[in-house]
């Protein structure tokens, strides 16, 4: 039953989440709601039995935190160059841009946000959902970041 949801259910829950990024709360309930369900059908629990036991032994995040995860590892993948090219064009680093000045921001690992023209649509797009978001301002702050979502689940779970 558990490889079965994993290969059936997740997939369909993390496909398109990172346009997610920055969204209400209330736009990541059905998907949490599903992400419940499957974890009370794999340990045949009942609805209304607290799932957060369920999650933490089946190791799964939140869906807003899986949704940040899933960015974070896509940034990192981008900046290890482990990504596909139309994504790594996507992300530039301050340091690498030609301006004629020499800021101290070019010294740092900070990534340069792209203006965008349309803000239904191009605030939606990969780069700006990394600001939006606030997952990586610095590439340095990346693992710093990954460590704080893992330990506020952990302080969830286990309050």
């Amino acid at each position: 039953m558990l490889s079965l949801i994993i290969s059936l259910v997740l997939p369909r829950l993390d496909y398109g989440n990172a346009t997610l990024v920055g969204s209400p709360s209330y736009m990541f309930d059905k998907l949490q709601s599903v992400l419940n369900a499957a974890a009370r059908l794999i340990f045949s629990k009942r609805r209304f039995e607290s799932v957060t036991p369920l999650l933490r032994d089946l190791h799964w995040l939140r869906v807003p935190q899986r949704v940040e995860y899933r960015l974070s590892v896509i940034v990192y993948r981008c900046l290890r160059n482990l990504a596909p090219e139309y994504l790594r064009d996507e992300l530039r680093r301050v340091a690498d841009t030609s301006s004629g000045q020499r800021l101290r921001s070019s010294s740092t690992s900070a990534l340069l946000v792209p203006p965008t023209r349309l803000s239904t649509v191009g605030d939606r797009a990969f780069p700006m959902l990394l600001h939006t978001s606030g997952t990586v301002c610095h590439f340095t702050s990346l693992q710093r970041h990954l460590n704080r979502l893992f330990e506020e689940e952990a302080e969830a779970v286990f309050v």
